[in-house]
Formats: C-alpha cells, structure tokens, sequence
C-alpha cells in the first residue's frame, strides 16, 4: 500500500507462539504516521496479540488501551487516569500526588474527563473510587489514562466495546484529533469503515485483508465473520 508518510509502526516476520498453539504466524505490516487503522477479524484471529507486538516494538511511543480497564478499584478517578504518566515523573512526585494533587494536573484531567462524559457536571465524581462507575465509565477511564500519556501513538484493543455507538463515533475521533496515528481491534464493521482509512483483517494468526475502506464494503467485511450474528 504506496504512501510516503514516515513509518509509524512497523513488524517483519513476526510470529508469536503459547503453548502447542501459534497465535501469529509471520505477520508483517508497516503502518505510515497519520493513519487511523483499524483491526478487525473474529474471535480468536490474534487481533490482540498483533496489538501486543506493535506495543511492545513501538513502547516509547505508543499510549496503551487495553481490552480490560486495569484500573486500581480503591483509587478515585483521578489518580487512575494520572497513572498515565506514572512514567514521567519522580517516585516522590508520584507520592505527593496521592496525597496533595497539583491544581494543573487536577484541571487538565478534569477537562479531559469531562470531554469523555465522565462528570456529568459533577466535579466531585473526580474523586470516586473507580468501582462505583459502571462499566462503560470504567472503560472511559482507561481511555482518558491512555489519552493523558501524550504520546504520538494510539493502540486501543477494543477501546469502545463497553460505549454505545453514537458515543463511539465520538470518541474515536477524539482519540484520533489527539495523536497522529491510530491503530483499534474493533469488533463492528460499520465503526471501522466510519472512523479508520484502513482496514487490516486477521484470521487464524494472519493477514488475510489489507485495504483502505474506501476501497472495501460492509458486506465483505462481514463475510470474515461467518460465525457470528450482526
């Protein structure tokens, strides 16, 4: 697929085994910056192993979705999204933030929790322990974490399976006004084909599609999906 962008993300021959069963078999793809790609494939097609290679080439630059929250249930929400940048500061800034959060870091996650329909207008919802949220809010959280990172890289595996698909189309092009390339397992077609440029389908540990949506339709997206019902 011709595109002189830099390359963003890039994997060569990669192929990842667990146990007696391999889960990729000699994947390879390069990925420009600037697109918005999304992963899609049935159940067990390696979708969430593929993300996992390009994360794991790629750490320093990518903020990291992960199909379960992974949130700390006790902490508020707050200190669940500042872990997003854990990295970036001191043990003992991170410390004192437990403690006396920062107003700047307080308003800048608040801004962006209230982007993601977290507050409702309720500032105090800021400081409740993430398992009083349902599970759509707890996967926004994880969301606005990754989001908070900063970095120029989004991988998101499933990102917005657990948020209702108006509020979807939303997010997804919030995610990717704020990096310069995006890369999403996703499990609907239509979101796919709305909100990437590029479809990369998996089936059985391979590349099976690599198109861009506007060359590829609903219904030959679905027929990757045989078993399933939409």
């Amino acid at each position: 697929m011709a595109n002189d962008a830099p390359v963003a993300l890039r994997l060569h021959q990669v192929s990842v085994t667990r146990g007696q069963q391999t889960i990729l078999k000699e994947v390879s793809l390069r990925i420009p910056e600037g697109q918005a790609v999304a992963i899609i494939g049935p159940s067990g097609a390696g979708k969430s192993t593929l993300l996992e290679q390009l994360r794991l080439h790629h750490a320093e630059q990518v903020s990291w979705c992960p199909q379960a929250p992974g949130l700390v249930p006790m902490l508020n929400l707050y200190n669940n999204v500042y872990m997003g940048r854990l990295h970036q500061r001191t043990t003992l800034a991170n410390i004192a933030n437990l403690i006396c959060p920062k107003r700047q870091d307080v308003e800048e996650i608040a801004v962006l929790a209230t982007s993601l329909g977290l507050l409702n207008g309720d500032p105090k919802r800021l400081y409740q322990s993430a398992e009083r949220f349902s599970g759509g809010e707890q996967q926004r959280i994880s969301l606005a974490r990754a989001l908070y990172q900063q970095r120029s890289i989004f991988i998101g595996d499933e990102p917005v399976s657990a948020i209702d698909e108006l509020h979807a189309i939303t997010v997804l092009q919030q995610i990717k006004a704020a990096h310069r390339t995006m890369v999403v397992a996703l499990h609907d077609v239509e979101l796919a084909l709305g909100c990437c440029e590029r479809i990369i389908a998996l089936n059985n540990g391979r590349i099976v599609l690599d198109q861009l949506s506007s060359e590829i339709s609903r219904n030959q997206l679905l027929a990757l999906y045989p078993h399933e019902q939409y």
